[in-house]
């Protein structure tokens, strides 16, 4: 069988293919942008990308075109495929029609927190040596690969709430049939395809309806969003974190590198790990608990966590220059941000701590964070903006609510020369953005190690 996918570079998409490529089949590949590390992970895989929409590549017709969702009409590739009638499919159902038939899938969906937690949850059954298969937004430190099959029948997926297709606006999510479901938390994001916060709670509530009563739903007992969800319905049975009738972290250390675990009011372990940050610790209850659901007892699950090495960019360490570290994380979100930083402060004490940001989902580019974006930043000694020539939100105005110590720029250079000028041991660079950044992270580096004559 030949699949040809269109979007292949996307991270899920690009899971897609690694996942197909392990089933046996003929992979080829189609995108705007294939650069690494994406492109060469796939190329090494065999599966030929193809840079550009060029028609030409569905001739001869493969047996299937599997349809991201940045595809939409006039792309001259679908435009193709409508007029001759060839067979197509959304990623998801891609997903849920040839993987997670018969699977037991372990979704894990919300606002904050999916990729890390499900990277987790799939070290936790690796650690159990249940060899689960996965689908991770990111690559799990502990795996190296985004996506694999592995042995049946456990399969963890991170359930994003974005939409499948041009032609399927349901949530991803609907598709995975999870038997296991983790509800990390609930906020209003993606304003490109949610009109508002109500239109999110009720594509979760859709998630809830697929989940069978002999099935198991983890989620916050302190997030009134969910709340909201599960009393819209639920035929599941739900365990609770965070509140002390259900899973709870006490005894907590300062930057949260360890904390006791305890499941209605006993103790079950403690754990000691790499991590920091009460965000972290959530996530770590939550995915202790759907491994427990798996079969997986919980000391077991305590001590893989001990051996987590987390996401790239969830607050990757990307270098240090004579005392000067710099940062790699995805946030995107004020909630996010407000984690990371306050993660990081506890971490570092009162050592400076510069956050620099690039706007660049598109909820943020329209400008819907405006009025709460400045409070994320109260932990940072000095905070850095990117001001994207196509956005609608303003950052000098978000600049101008932080006050002094907040500065805006239209060039990333600009913001490398003034972040390395002002850098001394103990400073830590911290760079938030959900896309490349024009390389920012390794300008910074080069710039401090030529600051320092070279010393590292």
């Amino acid at each position: 069988m030949h699949i040809h996918i269109l979007g292949i570079c996307g991270t899920f998409m690009g899971g897609i293919a690694l996942l197909a490529r392990q089933l046996g089949y003929e992979v080829s590949g189609s995108d705007a942008n294939v650069y690494p590390p994406m492109s060469t992970q796939l190329a090494s895989e065999g599966i030929a990308l193809s840079d550009g929409y060029d028609p030409a590549l569905l001739d001869p017709a493969p047996d299937l075109v599997v349809i991201g969702n940045a595809m939409s009409r006039g792309n001259p590739m679908v435009e193709y495929l409508l007029d001759r009638n060839l067979p197509y499919i959304s990623g998801p159902a891609f997903l849920a029609q040839y993987i997670l038939r018969d699977r037991w899938v372990l979704g894990v969906a919300g606002t904050h927190g999916k990729t890390t937690t499900s990277s987790m949850l799939a070290w936790m059954l690796e650690y159990a040596k249940l060899k689960p298969g996965f689908l991770i937004g990111g690559i799990p430190e502990n795996f190296g690969i985004s996506a694999r099959l592995g042995d049946a029948p456990f399969f963890v997926v991170e359930a994003d709430e974005y939409d499948a297709a041009f032609f399927d606006k349901r949530s991803k999510f609907i598709h995975y049939c999870s038997r296991t479901l983790i509800l990390n938390n609930l906020e209003f994001d993606h304003a490109d395809i949610f009109d508002d916060l109500d239109a999110i709670k009720r594509q979760f509530h859709h998630l809830v309806r697929t989940v069978p009563q002999n099935g198991l739903i983890v989620a916050p007992g302190d997030d009134d969003n969910i709340s909201d969800v599960l009393e819209q319905g639920c035929w599941t049975p739900v365990e609770s974190f965070s509140v002390p009738s259900g899973w709870q972290a006490q005894n907590l250390s300062e930057d949260g590198s360890s904390f006791d675990v305890y499941l209605k009011g006993e103790k079950q372990g403690r754990v000691e790990w790499a991590l920091m940050g009460q965000h972290n610790i959530n996530n770590a209850l939550a995915a202790i608990a759907a491994a427990r659901h798996a079969g997986v007892m919980v000391h077991h699950a305590i001590d893989a966590l001990a051996e987590f090495q987390s996401v790239k960019r969830r607050m990757e360490r990307r270098g240090e220059v004579n005392g000067v570290q710099v940062y790699d994380d995805f946030a995107h979100h004020p909630t996010a941000i407000t984690m990371t930083l306050e993660g990081l402060r506890r971490q570092v004490g009162s050592e400076h701590i510069v956050a620099i940001l690039e706007p660049r989902s598109n909820t943020m580019q329209m400008g819907v964070h405006q009025e709460t974006l400045a409070a994320a930043f109260a932990e940072a000694d000095e905070v850095m903006f990117f001001q994207p020539a196509s956005s609608d939100c303003s950052m000098q105005k978000i600049a101008a609510d932080i006050g002094s110590h907040a500065q805006v720029f239209d060039a990333v250079d600009a913001i490398v020369a003034q972040a390395v000028k002002g850098a001394n041991p103990g400073t830590h660079l911290l760079v938030m953005s959900n896309g490349a950044f024009d390389g920012i992270h390794q300008k910074l580096i080069d710039a401090l190690e030529l600051k320092s004559g070279g010393v590292k």
